[in-house]
């Protein structure tokens, strides 16, 4: 038999470490995140600002945080479900609403730094490179960097929807177009590239969605019933879609952290188990039961197991 060499001795798990959790769980790619959270020596414990944009399979979540020792400590943050308020009732998850929330999630940390006031952002959305710290202003604007977690950063994604929101909403977040939707990288060494930003426009306005489902009506009606049925319940139709988006830019604006909800003035009694609220309401809520009523109750099973066996003797 031929010698075989032990790679893995001894020697080699008394060294081996244990990766980070989140790691383990393939969330974290702590190779980037270092970069991302390093701060210069002569800015010690300066806040680094980070833009972080994640999908879930129905929404967009936007936030902007920094990392301490403790844990990163979220600034901002909005969510693509609390558009509703805004007026878009449905699509939470693509490109336009990903637009949407960016610049939600901007105005919102503007207002809480007071800094919505000096700094508008770009009012008028045609799609242009934009870029807030080039404008004349006393005071530097709001920067923080992208945090795209572990997502492919392709050419027309949607995480670039929520940058470009932000950045339309008067954050300071470097960034060029070249991953924006429109761009035509040079097919020739020194020859320039193209930008068009109208394309980009019809994407945040959410053009894309009114073509394909003006072709689906046509084409297929049964299946635009289906895939637009919460459209058709709201009263949006293809025609309406880029004035759905208009008017909730406009409140957003105005308005980024929206009215509270109404409390509810409802109280709750419990008797035992059973909880009763004021509106008349009934839900059953098990107590926890104290050592003594434990002892008791396995007291009173294992005397039931004990007849049970004395009575098939």
């Amino acid at each position: 038999m031929a010698f075989v060499k032990i790679l893995k001795n001894t020697a080699y798990f008394k060294r081996f470490q244990v990766p980070k959790r989140r790691r383990r769980q393939g969330k974290t790619d702590f190779h980037a995140r270092r970069k991302m959270v390093r701060q210069d020596k002569n800015k010690f414990n300066n806040r680094k600002y980070r833009l972080c944009v994640r999908f879930t399979n129905k929404r967009c979540i936007c936030q902007i945080m920094y990392a301490t020792l403790k844990g990163d400590i979220v600034v901002s943050a909005a969510s693509s479900h609390e558009l509703t308020a805004f007026g878009i009732p449905m699509g939470h998850k693509n490109y336009a609403a990903a637009y949407a929330t960016g610049l939600l999630c901007a105005r919102r940390a503007l207002k809480k730094f007071g800094l919505d006031e000096k700094f508008k952002g770009k009012e008028e959305i045609d799609g242009e490179e934009y870029h807030v710290e080039d404008e004349e202003n006393e005071q530097r604007p709001f920067k923080c960097i992208l945090d795209v977690g572990l997502r492919r950063t392709v050419v027309g994604h949607r995480m670039w929807g929520a940058l470009k929101g932000a950045v339309d909403g008067g954050l300071h977040v470097p960034h060029s177009a070249k991953n924006f939707p429109g761009f035509k990288a040079a097919e020739e060494k020194g020859a320039e590239s193209e930008y068009d930003a109208e394309a980009h426009k019809d994407r945040i306005f959410g053009n894309h969605v009114k073509e394909y489902m003006e072709m689906l009506q046509e084409e297929d009606p049964t299946k635009y019933e289906a895939h637009f049925s919460k459209f058709i319940s709201a009263g949006i139709d293809a025609d309406k879609m880029e004035e759905m988006y208009t008017e909730a830019h406009e409140k957003i604006r105005e308005d980024p952290n929206g009215e509270a909800a109404e409390k509810k003035d409802i109280t709750q009694t419990r008797k035992g188990n059973k909880v009763t609220g004021s509106d008349g309401t009934e839900h059953i809520r098990s107590m926890k039961l104290t050592l003594k009523q434990r002892r008791v109750k396995v007291a009173a099973k294992i005397a039931a197991a004990q007849a049970k066996m004395m009575d098939d003797e």
